[in-house]
């Protein structure tokens, strides 16, 4: 029998960050409880600031009957001369049953003691309070809070809980808060209890006390209200989709409303508004012909006809941020950029301080400047690199660290730097995130190169390397931003070659650690069967625009029709050729052939590696275009000939051909 199931648990306003990073697992963690209790079906889960709902339309009113089932011992150990052991007496106890109603059943071959017995499914109203308890405990929101007296502890004080099988209470109890048929509106709507009789009422009173208790809906509404907003006013709101979802989690009544600013902060870089907005007071931003104007758009949570009150009081809190912000970008501008301050700002114990760091980055940007030769000019790189830091220690960058590097750009530019180093400035950190945007100029690079290197390098030197998923310093992202920008711009990065040369000015860096570390990110950088990177990385090539290729090249031949026919073949070349040093020079004496698969072999071999190929694609092809002569020399010829000189002169043949490929990868290494 099934009937609806309501589930509510009213709290205090839910803080939105903590709820939408464990928002994905809220429903998953449910449904595990749901399973455990043999009470699995559908269900959908909706939330507001003050409310956790969940809503069964069908909920089996108890679980389903079972049969249980035991397995003792064989029964030449439970009974000696007819008589019952301790081990059939424990068994007998352990069923709960007396000896007479323990039998016997074939298991593994063995005839064992056997008792099955009915087990008839509980009411689910007596599960409901323990499921409750069970998947409240198991919500992570990071920091939680005790109230009252209470020893246990959640994210906000669990202020009602209202559960309701059909019309019908069930009794639960949560942190001392009783179940009971009622539930809170919209705090303007009602700031008492609301009673309901039942689910219907319940959403219906929801609905008229002001709240929108579903999610998407809320979300759907903003949007419309967005579009109106643009339509009617001529201009174009900025959405911010995490900014969306945490105004979506902090309202029961969304109305989008549009404020304005005095025009005289528009002197501001936008970006230093935008934050101003976005950060402190979860505004949208507004724009006009792609320029950012003193409007913005905030969403209230207000239930009333006249938001004119709501508009200005948010105008008003604005208004001291903006100013805050002019002063701190006026009072940088007049002493401008400068490093001297971070000669006393530690970066990290044994690695001196930000100004001995930005040293190092220069060292390691001339290096990089010499063997990328970019069309900029070595004075721009070492102007970039020397101010990249300088905004540490600007009033604006303290009072907002995401503006780090970009508010370094503007004052570059207000104290007549050129536009090359400005840029370089901006884009130091790039890229900082998987869809990030990457450098823009090959002098850019070369700068976000230097400080990703330098990071990398000086942290390793000091031991401090990522474990597991302890990464604090980011440094597995700075690998991924290497291999990007190396891609991006074309450069030739070659792992073993360029990070041992960049880290004699280093101590104790364990290079084979460094290097282990940095191809594990190239395994994760290539979006293609793992196996395919590892057969690429086996042939021994470490500079990542070549790796790229070569990945690129076998991951297509792959993917082709026939390869595990190819795939089959060449992985017994390469079981042949295991013994023998493909480093060492290899020859082929004709006069050795017995047969004339073998002369056809050599043949195709000696025209296949004569030829010039416009891609590693294209010679790999060729390669692995050999399968029908080397399945017929497998065919027509005994490889481990009687006569060593004919053995090894056959096995060099195979050898021959596997070096070749294994310039690009070893075969052997690829599962399909």
């Amino acid at each position: 029998m099934f009937k609806t199931l309501l589930i509510e648990i009213g709290v205090e306003e839910l803080p939105a960050v903590p709820l939408l990073k464990e928002l994905k697992n809220i429903e998953k963690k449910y449904a595990d409880i749901l399973e455990k209790n043999s009470l699995m079906c559908e269900f959908e889960f909706y939330y507001t600031p003050r409310r956790l709902v969940i809503w069964h339309n069908e909920f089996p009113t108890s679980q389903a009957d079972s049969v249980e089932e035991f397995f003792g011992a064989p029964m030449a150990v439970a009974y000696k001369d007819s008589k019952a052991t301790p081990a059939a007496e424990g068994f007998a106890r352990k069923c709960g049953v007396s000896l007479e109603e323990i039998g016997s059943a074939e298991k593994d071959g063995k005839e064992v003691l056997y008792y099955k017995k009915d087990v008839q499914g509980r009411a689910s109203s007596e599960l409901l309070g323990e499921m409750l308890q069970a998947w409240i405990s198991s919500l992570d929101f990071g920091k939680s809070m005790r109230w009252g007296s209470s020893s246990e502890s959640f994210i906000r004080p669990i202020r009602w809980v209202n559960v309701l099988l059909e019309d019908a209470l069930v009794d639960v109890e949560l942190f001392g808060v009783k179940s009971a048929k009622h539930t809170f509106v919209h705090r303007i709507s009602n700031f008492d209890a609301t009673p309901v009789s039942g689910a219907k009422e319940y959403f219906e009173t929801l609905k008229k006390g002001g709240v929108t208790l579903y999610p998407e809906q809320r979300r759907e509404n903003i949007l419309t209200a967005f579009a109106i907003l643009e339509n009617t006013h001529g201009i174009i709101i900025e959405i911010d989709e995490d900014l969306l979802d945490e105004v979506v989690a902090i309202t029961e009544n969304p109305t989008p409303l549009l404020g304005s600013f005095d025009e005289a902060f528009l002197r501001l870089p936008p970006e230093v508004i935008i934050v101003s907005m976005k950060e402190h007071q979860r505004y949208f931003p507004v724009f006009e012909n792609g320029k950012l104007i003193n409007k913005f758009v905030v969403v209230s949570n207000a239930l009333t006809n006249d938001f004119s009150k709501v508009i200005e009081g948010n105008e008003r809190v604005l208004r001291p941020r903006l100013a805050d912000g002019l002063f701190f970008y006026d009072n940088d501008l007049k002493n401008g950029l400068s490093t001297q301050a971070l000669e006393k700002v530690a970066f990290f114990k044994g690695l001196g301080t930000v100004a001995d760091k930005i040293k190092r980055e220069e060292k390691i940007a001339s290096v990089l400047f010499d063997i990328y030769k970019p069309e900029a000019k070595i004075e721009d790189l070492t102007r970039a690199i020397s101010l990249a830091k300088a905004d540490l220690s600007s009033e604006m960058v303290y009072e907002f660290t995401e503006l780090q590097g970009l508010m370094g750009a503007y004052y570059a530019l207000a104290q007549g730097e050129n536009a090359e180093v400005a840029t370089a400035i901006r884009e130091q950190y790039l890229p900082d995130g998987e869809e990030s945007d990457l450098p823009s100029t090959p002098l850019s690079a070369i700068v976000a190169m230097s400080i990703k290197l330098d990071t990398l390098l000086a942290l390793f030197s000091v031991n401090q390397i990522p474990t597991g998923s302890r990464d604090p310093f980011a440094l597995r992202r700075a690998v991924n931003g290497l291999l990007r920008i190396t891609k991006e711009h074309n450069m030739a990065f070659d792992i073993v070659k360029t990070l041992t040369m960049l880290s004699e000015g280093y101590e104790k860096i364990d290079m084979q650690k460094l290097e282990s570390f940095f191809l594990e990110r190239v395994k994760q950088y290539f979006k293609v069967n793992p196996s395919i990177v590892e057969a690429v990385l086996a042939s021994g090539e470490r500079e990542v625009l070549s790796l790229g290729k070569k990945i690129e090249a076998l991951a297509n031949l792959v993917d082709s029709e026939g390869f595990a026919e190819v795939s089959s073949t060449f992985k017994r070349v390469a079981n042949i050729t295991k013994d023998i040093d493909l480093n060492a020079a290899l020859s082929v004496d004709e006069k050795l052939f017995e047969n004339a698969a073998e002369s056809a072999l050599f043949a195709r071999y000696t025209t296949v590696s004569a030829n010039t190929y416009t891609s590693y694609e294209e010679e790999l092809d060729a390669l692995l275009g050999l399968k029908p002569e080397l399945d017929k020399f497998f065919e027509d010829v005994m490889v481990n000939a009687e006569d060593a000189a004919v053995r090894n002169n056959r096995k060099s043949l195979v050898a021959s051909i596997y070096k070749s490929i294994l310039k690009i990868a070893d075969i052997k290494e690829v599962s399909i």
